[in-house]
């Protein structure tokens, strides 16, 4: 267990920075997901919602800007295919 101050409010600030970041985390898995899934105009809008929570998580420090990237790509290319 941490001893001085500083270590256990590193714990503190720890925990609460985890518990944001899986929310957002979460959300960005959930609207990737949806819009895997949809097709058509409402694939195009899903797609739109992903890729802007994938850019409020980088802004956000949870996800790194490459693995964004890589993701909004992904959903470009998945969608483009399917038109």
């Amino acid at each position: 267990m941490a001893t001085t101050k500083s270590a256990v409010k590193r714990i503190r600030q720890n925990e609460r920075r985890r518990l944001r970041n899986r929310t957002v985390r979460s959300r960005v898995r959930t609207l990737v997901k949806a819009a895997r899934a949809a097709d058509g105009q409402a694939g195009s809008a899903a797609v739109l919602e992903a890729i802007r929570a994938l850019d409020k998580a980088v802004s956000k420090g949870v996800l790194h800007r490459n693995t964004a990237a890589r993701k909004k790509s992904a959903l470009a290319r998945r969608l483009s295919a399917h038109r």
